[in-house]
């Protein structure tokens, strides 16, 4: 019998060649439509920060989905972490690096400075979203105390790009 924790995994759609050759996509939305593995892994992607933040960021897109029933399970409020140019008051902004580019994420100071944040998105891969998120974390006055995804990609090295100063737990591993 399969745990609660690998049912959801199972539901992680590998696509080949997405959106380019050569990478594998990792597809999380069948996981997010079933309501028992949503609440599974997002319960379980808490538990280590249980009491430590005051808020969740969610990286767009798919963090939005994965921080938006995070805040609701831990009765806090959410912060969007968007793409430039898609929120109306941005008060801080970093340019990073990814696998296929550069690209541009943006947050507004809605929350006052000191507030402790739990960064939340669904993969680690190259670090360059993640490691941009805990800076304009940090630009607008708040503290990050930790990240946590849905899963990590291991041989894209993300982990060494956000650093060791910053805490990132990853529920699956690949």
């Amino acid at each position: 019998m399969t745990s609660p924790l690998e049912q959801a995994a199972a539901r992680i759609v590998e696509i080949p060649d997405y959106p380019e050759p050569g990478v594998i996509f990792r597809d999380v939305m069948p996981l997010l439509s079933d309501a028992e593995c949503l609440r599974t892994v997002v319960t379980a992607m808490l538990e280590p920060w249980g009491g430590k933040f005051d808020v969740v960021a969610g990286i767009e897109a798919r963090g939005f989905l994965l921080a938006g029933a995070a805040a609701t399970l831990a009765n806090v409020g959410l912060v969007p972490i968007r793409k430039a140019g898609k929120l109306p008051r941005p008060a801080a902004s970093v340019t990073y690096t990814l696998e296929y580019g550069t690209a541009e994420i943006e947050i507004q100071d809605d929350i006052a400075p000191g507030t402790r944040v739990l960064l939340m998105d669904d993969v680690l891969a190259t670090g360059g979203t993640l490691g941009a998120a805990v800076e304009l974390v940090r630009k607008i006055g708040a503290e990050p105390i930790g990240s946590t995804v849905l899963m990590e990609l291991t041989e894209l090295g993300g982990r060494a790009v956000v650093g060791d100063a910053h805490d990132v737990r990853s529920l699956f591993v690949n």
